[in-house]
């Protein structure tokens, strides 16, 4: 199968998932990667493995670069079964391997693969600031723990200024294309963003240390390959995702309002249209999510992207809608920080079902507004107060974090 370069000796061998469409309830609409490194030089290293059923794929791609039998090493950056589920078939195959890890992933590796060989395995752990030549090329180990197992590590060739990048810097994109600059750009940097909101987005600080250390060590990056998805190659790409993420990680975003809503009778619909108008009339962008229609990954990319969000819900058994319920704990884990939020919506008999969004709002230590409730079908002075709503929002946003 074909192989492809990324510098002299240093091959991309991983395999494609063109049919996953649900990565651990993140929904992955483009397919995904598994990437895989091989380092031809004196010594060969293999970086990362693939899931479990993608072994056979990995070894024909080795097999147009060498022998797998006279590989060297092999360097598992992160366990999650998306990179190790193929390893112990690989092990099988690959014969004498020496086996570099962090302390905690070899101590994973025994806990996940405990009735597949792993006892027989020649490991050494490796940490930050660890080196290994394999003839001209030198890898540099580097750990990231909680980027995003407590496993992670990245592994850095310095000589071509290669970065492996593990769970950094990637994303969920199904492609015959490996690299950034072949492929829309407009698509990879949204599948990035949606990546990170999804996946990093509650490791914020762990990826200002990643940025701060790289720096600390003098680690220049011509190429940032990362485990899933395409690989930046020219400086502009580089410098693209770089930014974004250092932007993302401290939770800058443009001056606009998204509404995370769903609704019953079309009351909290009403509404949501409303504080829309508001939100528009003072020339602030607005994008609208309906929850039963939306995927959850769009709408914690709209929480990425947004300075202030709304969630809308009418009251259902003195709470919100499941759905609603679904979006709030699946939000809790992502843990956004500075961001303007409120919650709205309509009932019946009861309220209870913007309190309860409100009180998880503030449980998330997010800055919170009044939140805005009407009994049945708003009448038009309500609609009127739902524009005012989204006004004050919206005149909110443009100073906030000025």
């Amino acid at each position: 199968m074909e192989r492809y370069p990324l510098k002299d000796d240093i091959w991309w061998v991983g395999a494609i998932d063109w049919n996953v469409r649900d990565f651990h309830g993140y929904e992955t609409s483009r397919g995904t990667t598994y990437n895989a490194y091989l380092i031809t030089d004196e010594k060969k290293a293999l970086v990362d493995g693939v899931r479990h059923g993608f072994g056979p794929e990995l070894l024909r791609r080795l097999r147009g670069c060498c022998d797998p039998g006279d590989i060297d090493y092999l360097v598992i950056n992160h366990v999650e079964m998306d990179h190790s589920g193929a390893i112990p078939w690989l092990v099988e195959r690959l014969g004498p391997v020496k086996i570099l890890c962090s302390k905690r992933a070899k101590d994973a590796l025994f806990l996940l693969y405990h009735g597949e060989g792993v006892a027989g395995w020649d490991i050494t752990v490796v940490g930050t600031g660890d080196e290994l030549s394999l003839g001209r090329y030198t890898l540099t180990f580097l750990e990231a723990p909680m980027l995003h197992w407590p496993d992670s590590m990245l592994t850095y060739v310095r000589e071509p200024k290669v970065l492996l990048a593990n769970d950094a810097f990637g994303q969920h994109l199904a492609t015959s294309k490996r690299f950034a600059d072949e492929v829309d750009p407009g698509v990879v940097m949204d599948e990035a963003a949606k990546y990170y909101a999804n996946i990093l987005m509650p490791f914020g600080a762990q990826v200002q240390k990643l940025v701060k250390q790289v720096g600390e060590l003098g680690l220049e990056l011509d190429t940032i390959a990362p485990s899933h998805g395409v690989i930046w190659r020219t400086s502009a790409d580089v410098a693209r995702i770089v930014d974004a993420y250092v932007a993302w990680s401290h939770f800058e975003a443009p001056a606009r309002v998204a509404l995370v809503f769903d609704t019953r009778w079309h009351s909290t619909e009403k509404m949501t249209r409303a504080i829309e108008d508001g939100i528009a009339q003072e020339g602030v962008e607005c994008s609208v999510f309906r929850l039963n229609r939306s995927a959850l990954a769009d709408v914690a990319r709209a929480v990425l992207d947004h300075r202030a969000f709304l969630v809308g819900s009418p009251t259902l058994n003195n709470g919100m809608l499941p759905t609603v319920g679904g979006f709030m704990t699946y939000l809790k884990g992502l843990r956004p920080k500075e961001r303007l939020a409120a919650a709205y919506g309509s009932y019946g008999w009861g309220g209870g079902g913007a309190k309860q969004i409100d009180a998880g709002l503030r449980e998330m230590g997010l800055t919170v507004m009044e939140p805005l409730e009407f009994k049945y079908v708003p009448t038009e002075d309500d609609l009127s107060a739902c524009v005012e709503y989204g006004r004050q929002v919206a005149r909110r946003v443009k100073v906030w974090g000025t």
